[in-house]
């Protein structure tokens, strides 16, 4: 797996894992145990990961979605 984004926005982490669940990619939210230890201060942000071999496709996609500038490089 790959990390596509980091971020403490739950709208985002939520739109872009549907965005990958619809494409078929598959997906991973990580830190989400590391967030609620820091007490969701928003210190840690949790990580969208996706499969390797997929991941320009995954960032095509969030692109698409108008929010290229989530994107890790």
């Amino acid at each position: 797996m790959e990390e596509l984004l980091r971020t403490n926005n739950p709208v985002t982490l939520s739109f872009v894992e549907s965005l990958m669940r619809e494409a078929g990619i598959g997906v991973l939210v990580a830190d989400q145990n590391m967030s609620i230890v820091e007490g969701s201060l928003g210190v840690i942000p949790r990580r969208i990961l996706v499969e390797s071999d997929r991941l320009d496709q995954a960032r095509r996609i969030v692109r698409d979605a108008g929010m290229e500038n989530e994107l890790r490089e």
